[in-house]
């Protein structure tokens, strides 16, 4: 018999794994939130510009996908959200 447990599970985009009696399938999607980069750190000080979430300025599969139409910085100075669900089956020894 398996059992089986469904877990939706909100991450930063680690991925740690265990060796156990398990199969695990996951979906997953990626959004990028708002912006981090600190455009006054050549001076010392610290300030970003206020861009909310990133919006790519060209199509899919393109350079200009990784870049932010409202902001213009590249899509890794903006904070990354993992919705994942991840389902888990687990099929207990024989107990004989």
């Amino acid at each position: 018999m398996k059992k089986r447990l469904v877990v939706v599970k909100k991450s930063d985009g680690s991925n740690g794994r265990r060796n156990h009696h398990w199969s695990a399938s996951s979906g997953s999607e990626v959004r990028y939130a708002e912006c981090q980069k600190n455009h006054a750190a050549k001076l010392g000080g610290f300030a970003v510009d206020g861009c909310r979430e990133f919006m790519a300025r060209g199509e899919d599969g393109t350079e200009e996908a990784l870049n932010c139409a409202a902001c213009g910085c590249h899509r890794n100075f903006h904070r990354r959200e993992v919705d994942a669900e991840v389902v888990f089956e687990y099929s207990p020894p024989n107990s004989n």
